[in-house]
């Protein structure tokens, strides 16, 4: 036993060797990029406060909930607010709804940002390019609500101004915001119309990592300008458009409000009530805060499931994913 003494303290005392030099590596490392780990704690301290500290909340969806005695305080209920919901007959076409809005936007909205941003690679006219890339983009700012009064301004069945240059060509007027389909097909191009400029942008920053020297190899061949798309453009964005992609099936269970909101009417509230005004109706106008806990939990339980199956199937077949 006393041999083994000093073997211990040897090792111990290289353990805190270790630690120490790890400890001043990283001060070390502090000190001289500092500035950098200053900018990274600005998004830290938002995501700790606005992400996870308020998943405390959480437990809300498992108790019944009075604002007066508080989240701590309220009794529990275990399940029986997923027992309700799951009841519901409205919860089954506004999940229906979600689903089906979500994948048409993923369908249609998607692949406008990639087609807009190699059509504006392709323009050799650099005034031009940059002054249809700032009007496309510019849609991204301006308010659902805006946006709203303008659709019902052009499309509305008796007063918009489309349906009056209709009428007035001896044509009939078409129900864009009164009939499901033609709500549908409005709900969608509005969205690809407020989003898909913005989009450009992130694909116009992966095309700038292309190598320009493929493009001259492939004229040399003698390659035409679809061939280069197709050869060279597109397999140069691919990580990035399966990196954006999984990221949007991941949120095909949850979407956002003011479009669906502002959009829809009494007259089409079968194909425009989703999740996020069925919330809005049933959890805070009826204060349900209860119900409404337990729907947005159960969306971030379908849209987690959702993003681990697309990330796990996209690196199975193209070996491109999030991690």
């Amino acid at each position: 036993m006393p041999g083994k003494q000093p073997v211990v303290q040897n090792t111990i005392s290289r353990k805190a060797l270790a630690r120490s030099t790890v400890w001043k590596r990283s001060m070390l490392s502090f000190a001289q990029d500092w500035q950098l780990y200053a900018l990274l704690a600005v998004p830290m301290l938002y995501f700790l406060v606005f992400k996870y500290i308020p998943m405390y909340g959480v437990t809300i969806a498992f108790k019944e909930f009075n604002m007066f005695q508080g989240i701590w305080n309220s009794p529990w209920a275990g399940f029986d607010a997923f027992r309700e919901i799951f009841q519901m007959k409205d919860f089954y076409k506004v999940l229906r709804n979600t689903l089906l809005l979500n994948l048409l936007d993923l369908v249609v909205s998607f692949p406008a940002p990639i087609v807009l941003a190699v059509l504006l690679n392709e323009l050799r006219i650099k005034w031009f390019k940059k002054g249809a890339q700032t009007i496309l983009y510019l849609p991204h700012f301006i308010s659902w609500v805006i946006i709203g009064g303008m659709i019902y301004q052009l499309l509305s069945t008796n007063t918009g101004l489309v349906n009056h240059l209709l009428k007035a060509a001896g044509l009939k007027a078409v129900p864009f915001l009164t009939d499901p389909l033609y709500w549908v097909v409005t709900y969608v191009s509005a969205g690809v119309w407020q989003n898909a400029g913005w989009g450009t942008i992130i694909y116009l920053a992966a095309l700038t990592g292309i190598n320009r020297e493929l493009y001259e190899a492939a004229e040399v061949d003698g390659a035409g300008r679809l061939r280069k798309i197709w050869n060279i453009t597109l397999p140069g964005i691919k990580p990035t458009i399966m990196i954006l992609l999984i990221i949007n099936i991941g949120h095909m269970a949850s979407i956002g409000f003011e479009r669906p909101f502002v959009l829809g009417n009494p007259l089409v509230t079968d194909v425009s009530d989703v999740i996020s005004t069925f919330v809005y109706k049933v959890g805070v106008q009826s204060a349900r805060f209860t119900i409404a806990t337990a729907i947005g939990l159960f969306q971030a339980v379908v849209g987690l499931i959702f993003l681990l199956s697309s990330n796990y199937i996209s690196k199975k077949v193209t070996d491109q994913g999030i991690w």
